[in-house]
């Protein structure tokens, strides 16, 4: 026995509404949304070794350049959700609530989003990060230094020991595809948007 709509649960709303937002729009490549979905898969793992970090004893952790009132904690948590959050707005290239803005917005709400406002920070996006993930590893690995200059310690990222070596670049090395994905989901996005009336 199926309800009426309006007596439908809550969830079964919500869910009903999130299929149809991240839906794919007409016209994206099969090739383009497997990219756009895979950008956060990209992603999640250094996020969840960043956070397995949390658990381990780092009391002896150097924070770095981080000001007083930041704990190591908060910072690492704030990272790895503002980078998931970021990469997830790559879906907006493929989905439905990339095309058009929310129109609970009170000015913009039901128009079109213009394809320069999705564009331009997306391609920059991709340029910078397929810069910076490609600097960072291979200034790391072929001169040994950081992408600071200075000397990347001897026993870096193996301080614990071979398997967290190995768990960091199976977790990192993903990071090398973000803006490639990215650049590649951009230019798909343009053209699609660029023929369109």
């Amino acid at each position: 026995m199926s309800l009426p709509v309006d007596v439908r649960p809550t969830g079964g709303r919500v869910r009903t509404a999130w299929k149809a937002a991240h839906a794919p729009v007409a016209g994206v490549p099969r090739w383009a949304r497997i990219c756009a979905y895979a950008i956060p898969f990209t992603v999640l793992p250094s996020g969840l070794w960043r956070l397995g970090l949390l658990f381990v004893d780092h009391s002896s952790a150097d924070s770095g350049q981080l000001p007083d009132w930041l704990p190591l904690e908060v910072y690492v948590v704030i990272l790895s959700v503002v980078s998931e959050l970021l990469a997830f707005t790559a879906v907006g290239l493929v989905a439905s609530w990339g095309e058009v803005f929310p129109r609970r917005l009170p000015v913009l709400g039901g128009r079109r989003i213009p394809v320069t406002v999705a564009v331009v920070p997306a391609a920059l996006g991709a340029v910078a990060l397929t810069g910076l993930w490609t600097v960072l590893a291979l200034v790391a690995e072929v001169t040994g230094t950081t992408i600071q200059g200075d000397p990347v310690p001897a026993d870096f990222p193996s301080e614990v020991g071979g398997w967290s070596a190995l768990w960091f670049y199976v977790c990192y090395a993903p990071l090398i595809l973000w803006g490639p994905l990215l650049g590649v989901v951009t230019v798909a996005y343009w053209r699609r948007r660029r023929r369109m009336p």
